[in-house]
């Protein structure tokens, strides 16, 4: 469990059990809602790869992109994932390494399955210099997230699947791969953050 969503679960559950004294079904509402709460920020302990050269998604969801896409002027293949709210939103490192950037963008906030999301919306950059290189996946705020958390800085050695932060309530994670790397999942594709492989990328000989 994310210790703040304590701090968002207990008021509608402690609002929702005064309400049942006076009007039970408005009470169980906020009850529920407050369950929900605590369901949405749970935080379940994942079994890491540890194949090399393994790359693991950065958040549970759906794949809704696999494209080929640079980022800058580096060529390269873009993977999209799309979070609902019962997905857990924590996210991890899709590989070990060093941060070598965090940046924050302000912009919209457009529904996160809509392609358009990846460069208009309201995002978190970070790049990791890895042993077969650099990646950059984003943290990217959706209709309903409003807010993206970040629990990492430049400088910091992070583990593959380690936790780096966190979108609330509905979002989606893109993430960089250079064009030589094997793509293992496809479209429509549910996969586990920090669990699942989502591609082979290793180092040039």
């Amino acid at each position: 469990m994310v210790k703040d969503g304590f701090r968002f679960a207990l008021p509608p559950l402690v609002l929702g059990i005064v309400l049942m004294f006076f009007h039970w079904w408005l009470g169980a509402v906020f009850v529920a809602l407050g369950l929900f709460v605590l369901y949405f920020f749970r935080d379940p302990e994942r079994q890491i790869p540890s194949e090399p050269g393994a790359v693991v998604s950065p958040a549970d969801g759906r794949i809704v992109e696999v494209v080929d896409e640079p980022l800058g002027d580096r060529p390269g293949k873009r993977i999209s994932i799309f979070l609902s709210v019962f997905d857990v939103h924590v996210n991890r490192a899709p590989v070990g390494g060093q941060v070598r950037g965090v940046e924050y963008h302000r912009g919209r906030f457009m529904a996160a399955w809509n392609e358009k999301a990846s460069l208009a919306n309201e995002q978190n950059a970070i790049t990791i210099s890895a042993p077969a290189g650099e990646m950059t996946f984003k943290q990217i705020a959706g209709w309903v997230a409003r807010r993206i958390l970040c629990w990492t800085r430049i400088g910091d050695e992070v583990r593959i699947g380690q936790r780096i932060g966190m979108i609330r309530f509905g979002s989606r994670v893109d993430v960089w791969l250079p064009a030589d790397a094997e793509i293992l999942v496809r479209r429509g594709q549910h996969v586990a953050g920090g669990a699942t492989q989502i591609a082979r990328w290793q180092p040039m000989k």
